[in-house]
């Protein structure tokens, strides 16, 4: 896949939430993926596939009621893809929030070899 084809296909599984798919079919096996800060719940940085697909069940875990979730501004500039990904979410035990973060993923021989969130 190009890396056009790829952000298409990312922006479309994103927007209706199916990170997990998302991760299964374009990632490669060795991604990297880093979260902007560490947290008791996540590390700062996730090496593997199969472990950010567990970091991803841990976090839907922690969701209590997901009210919206939006995808937008995606840009490509050779073999990088970013978009911004506002998240209305109700975690377990937490008061209701609004996140937003950039995501840039980074596109190697077809595949996305990182993820990095900013917030």
């Amino acid at each position: 896949m190009t890396t056009a084809q790829i952000a298409y296909r990312l922006e479309t599984l994103c927007r209706a939430g199916d990170f997990h798919t998302a991760v299964d079919e374009l990632f490669a096996d060795d991604a990297v993926s880093i979260e902007p800060v560490e947290t008791p719940e996540f590390q700062k940085e996730t090496s593997g596939k199969a472990n950010i697909l567990q970091k991803g069940e841990k976090f839907y875990s922690l969701v209590d009621t997901m009210h919206s979730l939006d995808v937008r501004d995606t840009v490509i500039t050779g073999n990088v893809i970013a978009f911004v990904l506002s998240m209305d979410v109700t975690m377990k035990d937490r008061p209701r929030t609004t996140w937003e973060e950039l995501c840039v993923y980074q596109v190697k021989d077809g595949k996305v070899v990182s993820e990095q969130f900013f917030m």
